[in-house]
């Protein structure tokens, strides 16, 4: 533990770093012409402004009394941690110079932080000692409080977020273009400052959407109006159903803890893939219960550059627990009662017509979900000028292939496994088409992983 009394050096702070190109800055931003009301606190609380780009400095704070390592937040638009905002921030204070950071009390934005943090590490270790004795459950008053400070944390940022969707529509989608991916950066740091990684994720999405290719100023609009409704429905939730209620808090970011008993079955392994970004590896496996008849989503994570933990192979059949999450696919894999298996099981399919009704359906409850697993039954990858398709072998209907399936290798593999004849497909089926994941041959035959 870092108390305040024992200063770091300033390699200590440096080797905090992640990268060279963040040493650099961070020790460019150790002196005190960035900064404005900097201070310190008795427990090993650091905080200061940062000058930004825009008429907003930078809100960083830094809390090192936590027995794991320092903890650290800042409203600036980079992914690493430290930001070179923290860096720069521990360099002022490690210099020893008690008019830079002078101890003080707190301003609100970061006692509010710095509390959470540590009623975060009280949780932890209460948790600890219930498990090793007695099992008690949890102090309910303070977690009903921390859910209160986050719920307004969240409609801060939401009310922020609405108005900058207002600036948008009246500026024009052309100074979207103008602005740079910059702005929408910035304004996803914001929001995950609010504590809701949902809107966070939904911004970027936007900044991706602008110059990403023909008709894109109606796709941006198409976002903007999904982000406005979940603004609105995050707003208004005590007017909304329990169930769209609990969709939107979860869409928002606000993960819920899994609900009900766990149901044990022989689960099929469907697919497996990965999707990276700069901090993050995230693992999908999709499982289908042979005996329940349902379809189960497991989250696994892996720090930048790792491979999660947790991994099965596609076609195999696992005996074990699950425990589904509220409003959503995902569940959490509990006991396991057996090693995957090879299995020759085969989930049941339906036709073109029915998937997309059946995502139809999904969207009354879920106006933002993007895509539902469905496996098709006698679909032929066929072309369809430029792009493919999955023509359903019993109707004359067809499913497009997404942007993201046609740049996969395992296009080519569904095609070579089809030959021109019906295969069946699992996937994901939704407003921008079908992206297979795996695929079975008619008869007999080994699932192919595609993804």
């Amino acid at each position: 533990m870092n108390r305040q009394g024992v200063r770091w050096t300033a390699e200590q702070v440096l080797a905090l770093a992640p990268d060279s190109a963040s040493r650099d800055a961070g020790s460019r931003l150790g002196a005190a012409g960035p900064w404005s009301e900097t201070g310190s606190g008795d427990e090993g609380a650091v905080w200061g402004l940062c000058e930004s780009g825009d008429s907003r400095p930078y809100r960083t704070a830094v809390d090192l009394a936590s027995p794991s390592g320092p903890a650290f937040t800042c409203t600036c638009p980079s992914r690493k941690l430290p930001c070179k905002h923290a860096l720069g921030l521990l360099l002022l204070w490690a210099d020893g110079d008690g008019d830079a950071v002078p101890r003080g009390q707190a301003p609100q934005w970061a006692g509010q932080w710095l509390e959470e943090m540590r009623e975060e590490r009280e949780e932890r270790k209460s948790g600890a000692d219930e498990a090793s004795s007695a099992g008690k459950p949890s102090d309910p008053e303070a977690a009903r409080r921390r859910a209160e400070r986050r719920a307004e944390r969240i409609t801060a940022g939401v009310t922020e977020l609405e108005q900058r969707l207002g600036d948008l529509v009246r500026g024009g989608l052309a100074a979207a273009e103008q602005a740079g991916y910059g702005m929408w950066e910035e304004t996803a740091a914001r929001m995950v400052d609010a504590q809701a990684p949902g809107l966070a994720a939904r911004v970027r999405e936007l900044g991706a959407t602008v110059s990403s290719g023909p008709d894109w100023p109606s796709r941006l609009l198409e976002e903007c109006a999904l982000l406005h409704l979940l603004d609105q429905g995050w707003l208004h939730r005590e007017r909304l159903p329990p169930a769209l209620t609990a969709t939107v808090r979860s869409r928002v970011g606000q993960t819920a803890a899994p609900e009900g008993p766990p149901v044990r079955d022989r689960w099929l392994v469907l697919a497996q893939y990965d999707t990276a970004d700069p901090k993050l590896t995230t693992r999908r496996i999709w499982l289908y219960g042979t005996e329940s008849d349902r379809t189960a989503l497991l989250l696994s994570y892996g720090a930048a550059g790792r491979v999660p933990e947790l991994a099965l192979p596609v076609g195999t059949e696992l005996d074990a627990e699950l425990s589904a999450h509220p409003a959503s696919p995902r569940c959490a894999l509990g006991e396991r009662f057996s090693p995957p298996e090879p299995s020759a099981v085969r989930p049941p399919g339906v036709t073109v017509t029915r998937a997309v009704a059946r995502y139809g359906e999904a969207l009354r409850d879920d106006p933002w979900l993007e895509s539902v697993p469905v496996t098709l039954d006698h679909v032929v990858p066929t072309p369809d000028g430029d792009a493919w398709q999955l023509a359903d072998a019993t109707e004359d209907t067809a499913l497009p292939l997404t942007p993201v399936a046609l740049g996969r290798p395992g296009l080519w593999r569904l095609v070579a496994l089809s030959g021109g004849a019906p295969v069946k497909v699992f996937g994901e089926c939704g407003h921008r088409g079908f992206t297979p994941l795996t695929a079975w041959a008619d008869g007999v035959g080994e699932a192919v992983a595609l993804c």
